[in-house]
């Protein structure tokens, strides 16, 4: 049985949830906010609130065994919609706290079985029937440490490449396109944090990542454990419908509007088609002061942000959808869009070689390349029938990877780090 830990239990973490639930393997989950949307007090919130606690409600199935750790994480969310920021992994409210609270919480609960010097702990693992514990980037040190003291299987789930590619490619950046260089957020995790991943990951003994890239990135890595490729799945659609292309090719940016995501290549890729395409960035801000990004979101429609129908429907409105990252774990917004009949343009540092079709139901293009990005807005711009070819072959596509294959394949997987 597996005890799965996330503090903020997002839509993948749900779906692992759910995997190990009706796989019949799942002992306990701990989080930080479980929200019942059905509680009476849901009813009497504003609006805006009722969202933001609805992305952390969890399956009724599970609620008997969820355990939760709520004081800080509300604070941190009550701050964040008052305005107010806490200092990067150091301050009491910041992301990083939550994540190391709940991590020595799991940590203790495991320890409250006999002590793992006795034979009875060695062999029936720690407390309650757990054998094995599921556990996430940042949030897994002392939950490894006590497992390892227990002899339980350590699964690591890493949703993004390994840090120190990650590094290398954000100096890079910063000197080819200086002007964007303050939205490479990744770039201010302490020695003392990047330490921390190391260390999860020479405690793990089984790794978890959804893309090729990813896994590609761990060997720079210590990791020694055996790396299992889960990609994430695809939404159902919102509609059986497929919009019709429009007479100006209509383009969707999603995602954290910064460098990560290579958005200063799709900006100038739209410069170069001179008004053929209009665009629209979906995401909010990655950082504060950038004067180029400031200029993006006042040249172009910008939402900061939607509820996640309306995000799915705003993907659906669009002829394509361009995600020139270079550095991702996933996308999880590829597949999502390709669910709503909408192609991507995407690049190798994304789960994009792992699920779509080159120039079938999208297009992989080179990191940095903004002409490679307008090449192809050009071609579809000029081309309405492959259009439209391509939006049918995406939507195909999508259905055949819907969430119930990943869930599928995570409790196989599962399953097998148990019986070793």
């Amino acid at each position: 049985m597996i005890l799965l830990s996330h503090p903020i239990g997002n839509e993948f973490v749900r779906e692992a949830l759910v995997a190990f639930d009706q796989a019949g393997i799942l002992a306990e989950f701990w989080t930080t906010i479980s929200w019942n949307p059905k509680s009476p007090a849901n009813h009497a919130l504003p609006q805006s609130l009722r969202e933001l606690l609805g992305r952390r409600s969890f399956p009724e199935s599970v609620r008997s065994r969820t355990h939760t750790l709520p004081a800080r994480e509300a604070l941190r969310l009550l701050a964040g919609a008052a305005g107010f920021s806490s200092r990067h992994e150091t301050g009491a409210l910041s992301v990083d706290a939550v994540f190391r609270e709940l991590d020595k919480r799991v940590a203790q609960r495991l320890r409250k079985a006999d002590p793992p010097s006795s034979r009875k702990a060695r062999d029936s693992g720690a407390a309650s029937n757990v054998r094995a514990v599921y556990s996430y980037e940042d949030g897994a040190l002392q939950t490894f440490r006590a497992a390892r003291d227990y002899n339980l299987q350590r699964m690591y789930d890493l949703p993004i490449g390994y840090w120190r590619v990650a590094q290398r490619i954000f100096a890079e950046e910063a000197e080819r396109e200086p002007e964007w260089a303050a939205t490479l957020t990744g770039t201010l995790d302490s020695a003392e944090k990047l330490a921390r991943k190391d260390d999860e990951l020479r405690l793990a003994t089984r790794v978890i990542v959804a893309s090729t890239f990813t896994k590609q990135t761990l060997a720079d890595s210590p990791c020694t454990a055996k790396i299992d490729i889960v990609p994430y799945g695809a939404p159902e659609p919102i509609s059986d419908d497929i919009a019709t292309p429009s007479d100006r090719l209509k383009v969707l940016f999603a995602g954290s509007l910064g460098q990560r995501k290579g958005l200063s290549y799709l900006l100038a890729a739209v410069e170069e088609l001179k008004g053929a395409a209009e665009l629209t960035l979906l995401g909010r801000k990655a950082a504060a002061g950038c004067a180029a990004l400031e200029a993006a979101v006042r040249r172009h429609r910008w939402i900061p942000t939607l509820t996640h129908d309306a995000v799915l429907r705003e993907m659906q409105s669009h002829d394509i959808l361009v995600l020139p990252s270079l550095f991702e774990g996933f996308g999880l917004v590829i597949l999502e869009a390709m669910a709503q009949g909408t192609p991507v343009i995407t690049t190798s540092h994304t789960a994009g070689p792992d699920v779509v079709q080159d120039g079938v139901d999208g297009f992989l293009v080179p990191i940095r390349s903004a002409d490679a990005v307008a090449e192809k807005l050009e071609l579809l711009g000029n081309d309405r029938e492959r259009l439209m070819s391509m939006k049918l072959a995406a939507k195909r596509n999508a259905q055949a990877r819907g969430w119930q294959v990943y869930r599928q394949c995570l409790a196989e997987v599962a399953r097998e780090v148990m019986a070793s």
